[in-house]
């Protein structure tokens, strides 16, 4: 027996044999072989490995998540994972401008082939969707473009824990917020009162301003003290909450609040690293969303997508009413410059300052 049958061989390792077997053209099979529709079918193909990888990501992430409490380690593992989807996300974001070298013309050529095929049928997508949070957000869940065993499938996935779930509880279960004496809200309200004040004294007397101008942003900065006024009424939060304009709870809005405040302290850096990540793959899939828009778009106008859909119209629609993680962008409202953030009780920054297996409470 020689060397290559007693070794791993590359071909045989990545199964390249069904792999780069697994392209077969409808049009062929119609008798009308499409040049594009190879291009299509690999692009598609991409995008479903891909899909595999990030699940594999996500599903490690949640079995951390998972452990209570949190600890360093761990928090590392998952922040470095999550970032590895994101890099894999901005990757097949990319992958748009390949497909978007073919025609609407050189798409016409195999469409009616594909009929009723939809992306909407991608399980794995809709599973990323749900694994990241997208479940615990919409009030209905329609699973009618997949078949009976997928249906049966994702019924089950939306009924398990999230990661925003699990990013809720975990937020939750931070301290800081009241340390002995220290009440960090009541500081922080104080804080805000200042920053508000001084930024309507600097618009009343800035002389380049008219008084139809000065109003006007006035009338901003009202606004923006009656927004601080629904952090600061947790009631008023929570109904705002049943109205859909908040998903995190109160107590974890202001957990992540505070972390983004205090990024800078040791023990506050990975959690904000945490949060960031999140954002980034919240930010991707939006970005996936829209030049898929914009793709559908350019290649069919306004005709009725393959599976049924509206086509583009339904596709935009999606962009914002998709988002996950849209709470934590939404908490750069409520930051302070760093010069007028609260001086934290000595005991509790010695406890930022020093490294410590877990930041929640014990």
């Amino acid at each position: 027996m020689n060397d290559t049958d007693e070794t791993l061989y590359y071909s045989d390792y990545l199964r390249l044999d069904t792999l780069l077997d697994a392209q077969h053209p409808e049009s062929v099979r119609y008798g009308a072989p499409a040049h594009d529709e190879t291009l299509f079918i690999i692009t598609h193909q991409a995008y479903e490995l891909w899909f595999k990888q990030i699940l594999h990501e996500l599903h490690s992430v949640l079995a951390l998540f998972s452990s209570v409490p949190l600890d360093e380690k761990q928090l590392n593992i998952i922040v470095t994972r999550l970032e590895r989807v994101a890099r894999i996300q901005r990757l097949i974001n990319q992958q748009i401008g390949i497909l978007e070298t073919m025609t609407p013309l050189d798409f016409l050529d195999f469409r009616d082939y594909l009929t009723p095929a939809s992306g909407f049928q991608s399980i794995q997508f809709r599973e990323i969707e749900f694994r990241l949070g997208l479940s615990h957000h919409l009030q209905r869940k329609i699973f009618g473009r997949f078949t009976k065993k997928d249906r049966a499938y994702l019924s089950r996935v939306v009924k398990e824990k999230s990661l925003f779930e699990y990013l809720e509880c975990w937020l939750v279960r931070t301290p800081f917020l009241n340390c002995q004496d220290f009440n960090f809200w009541q500081s922080y309200r104080v804080a805000v009162k200042k920053m508000l004040d001084h930024d309507a004294e600097t618009i009343a007397n800035n002389p380049i301003l008219g008084d139809s101008e000065k109003s006007g942003q006035l009338d901003g900065l009202e606004q923006i003290r009656n927004s601080f006024k629904v952090l600061f009424d947790e009631n008023l939060y929570e109904q705002y909450r049943a109205q859909g304009r908040f998903q995190l709870s109160h107590s974890a809005t202001l957990a992540a609040l505070f972390i983004q405040l205090y990024r800078d302290e040791p023990l506050l850096q990975q959690p904000f690293k945490l949060l960031t990540r999140l954002m980034d793959i919240d930010e991707q899939l939006t970005a996936w969303r829209s030049g898929h828009v914009m793709m559908v778009q350019r290649m069919i106008g306004m005709k009725i997508g393959t599976g049924g859909s509206s086509g583009h119209d339904y596709l935009k629609s999606t962009i914002t009413e998709k988002r996950i993680f849209a709470d934590l962008f939404n908490l750069s409202t409520f930051l302070i410059p760093r010069s007028q953030l609260p001086d934290l009780p000595v005991e509790l920054q010695r406890n930022l300052a020093n490294s410590t297996p877990s930041i929640e409470k014990r």
